[in-house]
């Protein structure tokens, strides 16, 4: 299977889990809050934010015009870092990022920590 079609699961997969945790949000939160330029928008986002109305649409947008993913990523680490005090709550969403990020930079981030 080429690399856009398991992408695209993983996406549909990791927004499956943010809905099942309730994490999925129907508004839009600010414009503002979108245009942060702090890695992950850490300070205007929490992180299923950050999933939900940035990394995801980009990586539809991208597969959608067949663009070319990213190929050093490394989103996981910051998966495991903001739910670290629900870790078990959470372990499948970590689970799923880790995942994209091993399809598309071909290591894992999280190796050293497990």
């Amino acid at each position: 299977m080429e690399q856009y079609q398991k992408a695209a699961r993983l996406l549909d997969r990791i927004e499956r889990e943010l809905n099942s945790l309730g994490l999925w949000q129907s508004d839009q939160p600010p414009v503002e809050a979108l245009d942060s330029q702090q890695p992950f928008a850490m300070d205007t986002l929490e992180f299923h934010q950050w999933l939900q109305f940035i990394m995801i649409p980009r990586m539809w947008s991208l597969i959608d015009a067949k663009q070319p993913l990213p190929d050093s990523i490394a989103v996981s680490p910051m998966a495991a870092h903001s739910y670290r005090n629900a870790i078990e709550q959470h372990e499948q969403l970590i689970e799923l990022v880790r995942e994209f990020d091993v399809l598309l930079s071909g290591t894992d981030p999280l190796q050293d920590d497990v």
